[in-house]
């Protein structure tokens, strides 16, 4: 597998005191399958794709059973050096850089809108095994109320190239590496709750919008918007039984031209 370039999502896990339920419902939303649970790395388990890992659940450490959240891990041939760029930058280390076993060195980050992120170097486990097949990662999008703070924040962290959408309904960025567009940026409206921090909102890909998101609510999921067909696809954004935000979306239906956008880095 190829190494991916800094700054590209490579990993998407979350936490759930629930394990088993989390589980039970991506393993229907989505078709995963789950891998062994490695007690020796805090009961972590692998949820694959037709064979390939995509993600992974794991049980929250003792006194950190906070609301349940999607993680997105970015790449970086080098954790200490991100980790110096994002202090530099005005973000939080909420992890410093840590080994995990032979699989890599690890950290975690908030950027100074309040966005947590991972950082990964990876080793023996590179990260994702497939994206953008049916039950794998397919785009994420940074959910800020401070978009200038996160505009100004991930590009001095990663050699990202900015662009923005000319779009007056939202305000919309698309950070781009060596010419592809990697991850969004979308402003937090009113529409959001107070109660809602910013966060990254991971898509998984699905061979169909509507039927996934019938199999998510049915099980006690949460429409929180569409679905609607886009010129990028038809997709909608969710929550899971136990809180975790993510969208679900089918590429292969789309509708309307693509937005312009104007380079702005």
């Amino acid at each position: 597998m190829a190494v991916r370039p800094e700054g590209a999502p490579c990993w998407a896990d979350a936490m759930f005191t629930d394990v088993e339920g989390a589980k039970t419902f991506y393993g229907a939303v989505l078709g995963w399958t789950f891998g062994e649970t490695s007690s020796e790395f805090g009961d972590y388990t692998q949820c694959y794709a037709e064979g390939k890992a995509v993600a992974a659940v794991v049980p929250p450490p003792p006194g950190r059973e906070e609301r349940s959240q999607w993680c997105l891990y970015l790449a970086s041939p080098d954790a200490a050096a991100t980790a110096g760029r994002i202090r530099g930058a005005g973000g939080d280390l909420l992890l410093e850089p840590m080994r995990v076993g032979d699989f890599g060195t690890m950290c975690l980050a908030r950027d100074p809108s309040g966005v947590v992120f991972g950082v990964w170097q990876g080793d023996a486990h590179e990260g994702f095994e497939a994206t953008a097949v049916p039950g794998a990662y397919c785009w994420a999008e940074v959910f800020t109320r401070e978009p200038a703070a996160s505009d100004a924040f991930f590009p001095a962290v990663f050699p990202y190239r900015a662009r923005q959408m000319q779009d007056d309904q939202v305000d919309f960025r698309i950070f781009d590496l060596g010419g592809d567009p990697v991850l969004g940026r979308m402003a937090m409206t009113e529409d959001f709750p107070p109660e809602v921090p910013p966060y990254i909102n991971v898509y998984f890909t699905v061979g169909d919008c509507d039927a996934a998101v019938a199999r998510a609510t049915g099980l006690g999921g949460v429409l929180r918007f569409g679905p609607v067909t886009t010129p990028f696809g038809r997709f909608a954004a969710l929550s899971d039984p136990q809180g975790a935000s993510f969208s679900v979306i089918d590429t292969t239906t789309t509708e309307g031209e693509m937005p312009k956008v104007t380079d702005v880095s």
